[in-house]
């Protein structure tokens, strides 16, 4: 039996062009957000539901994308109550970024209700949402991934990691590869400026060489271009990191670059007051600890508002 009826809950920077691939790839699309006017811009492509029992309440399969575990717990569990509104047996796939332990505990009480559950956070930003080529780390049941392959597939790249909570380990992984990598990116840039180098010129040089990675390609260009509009916003980055660092813990391990690059992130967020621009933002951290050194001479391209 397939997974036919689609919901999507949570329609914002990576949620909306994620519910348009789906339609796109032949399912019957609801989805719902908190803020209907986002919801609302998917009319064309899906169904806008009132309210989240209503948007639940014939899917065969239930994908959340939301901020934190918070968010997700009380979506499942809280006044919404997705999880008993649904059918029974329905899938719920969790593409949020959030603990692993959560996503565990949400595993075991979406069971005990006679439901199915998975995790399957992504990585690939805003870009890859969509272009439909997002990295899917997805843990739980093989059968449930299985069945619910088609449906990942239409976002991007989906890969079964293991057991319940895998999926969230390997986006806390993808998470310390990417944010040291962008604190590397920066400093190279920075240091090639005041070398003498166009830092332009530079990231051209390097793609193709041991140095190529798409952190290079697409936040290195943000950088030069001072574009710090999220595709990722870095207080999500950081909230990752902490999450990170609290598995290796329990874990007994320590990580001192993923520690450098929390500290860079969370003086970003909480003192510099930017938890809302851009993960390649971290640029304007190492400036701040270098007075008068400032890549480019263009204009910062800040976040809105309500971005």
């Amino acid at each position: 039996m397939g997974l036919d009826n689609i919901t999507l809950i949570g329609t914002g920077i990576m949620g909306t062009p994620m519910a348009r691939n789906i339609a796109r790839a032949g399912f019957r699309v609801t989805v719902w957000n908190r803020t209907r006017a986002k919801a609302e811009a998917l009319a064309d492509v899906a169904t806008v539901a009132t309210d989240p029992r209503e948007a639940v309440a014939e899917a065969d399969a239930v994908i959340t994308m939301v901020d934190n575990s918070p968010i997700v717990t009380e979506i499942y569990f809280g006044e919404s109550g997705v999880v008993a509104a649904a059918p029974t047996n329905a899938l719920f796939i969790d593409m949020s970024s959030i603990q692993p332990s959560v996503a565990r505990d949400h595993s075991g009480a979406v069971a005990k209700a006679g439901r199915r559950h998975i995790d399957a956070p992504v990585s690939g930003g805003e870009k890859g949402a969509i272009e439909a080529t997002l990295a899917i780390m997805a843990g739980g049941r093989a059968e449930d991934f299985a069945e619910a392959e088609p449906v990942l597939k239409a976002m991007g790249r989906p890969t079964h990691v293991g057991v319940h909570g895998a999926g969230q380990v390997a986006k806390l992984a993808n998470q310390a590869i990417v944010a040291v990598t962008i604190g590397a990116v920066a400093e190279a840039m920075l240091l090639a400026q005041e070398g003498g180098c166009d830092p332009v010129a530079l990231r051209d040089a390097l793609m193709g060489g041991f140095a190529t990675s798409r952190i290079l390609d697409l936040h290195g260009e943000r950088m030069t271009e001072r574009n710090w509009v999220p595709g990722g916003p870095l207080e999500l980055q950081l909230k990752d990191l902490e999450n990170a660092l609290e598995v290796a813990r329990e874990a007994g391990l320590t990580l001192p670059l993923t520690e450098k690059a929390r500290d860079a992130f969370h003086a970003l967020a909480k003192e510099m007051d930017m938890g809302r621009h851009d993960h390649a933002a971290y640029l304007l951290w190492l400036e701040a600890i270098n007075p008068g050194k400032r890549l480019g001479a263009g204009p910062d391209r800040n976040p809105g508002a309500n971005a």
